[in-house]
């Protein structure tokens, strides 16, 4: 299992632009659909054991705070010809087993996933409601095999500061998870940084 860090992407980035179909509601999903409202954009996967791990608390985590005010949108960037568990007839299902209350977008092109710098599953963007990069960095600190309880704590923190008005926390952890499996010849060039 490939253990690849989130890119840390600079505070204050602008949330880089999107429009993706929905593999649950199967209609397209814009950036502009969450203007002038703090947005979690959350890099994830079927079959990736980083994700299987947290998606039952991650989604409590997004019922939860969705009611507080802030909205959240998932998105797959898998290449599905080498990974087809993460197709998007497979992410629908997977969305409704678990009971995600948000959008699951796949990215067949992986230029989001690309304008993002995203480059594990999960990997996890939260922007202010001006559109600037909050907080991106681990849910929590469990890992498959840690040993450790699932929480969500450092996501929760952030929401929180966020949702308060306050500063961002200023310790932020890389994510930890899976590679994404980029397209063959597709792989960015932060890829491995």
């Amino acid at each position: 299992m490939a253990r690849t860090p989130s890119t840390m992407l600079d505070l204050g980035t602008p949330a880089p632009d999107f429009s993706l179909p929905d593999t649950v509601s199967e209609q397209t999903v814009s950036l502009a659909d969450f203007s002038g409202k703090p947005l979690l954009v959350a890099f994830i996967c079927n079959h990736c054991p980083y994700v299987v791990l947290i998606k039952d608390e991650f989604a409590r985590f997004a019922r939860e705070y969705q009611a507080k005010g802030l909205d959240i949108v998932a998105i797959s960037a898998n290449d599905v010809d080498n990974y087809p568990q993460d197709g998007p007839d497979n992410m629908r299902e997977f969305a409704e087993a678990n009971g995600f209350a948000f959008p699951y977008l796949y990215d067949a092109s992986q230029t989001v996933a690309k304008a993002y710098h995203a480059a594990c599953t999960p990997d996890f963007f939260m922007f202010d409601s001006t559109g600037k990069l909050y907080y991106r960095g681990q849910f929590d600190n469990a890992r498959p095999g840690s040993g450790s309880s699932v929480t969500g704590q450092d996501m929760r923190s952030a929401a929180d500061a966020l949702l308060n008005g306050e500063a961002p926390p200023e310790r932020q952890i890389a994510s930890l998870g899976c590679n994404i499996k980029w397209k063959p010849g597709n792989e960015p060039t932060y890829y491995g940084q």
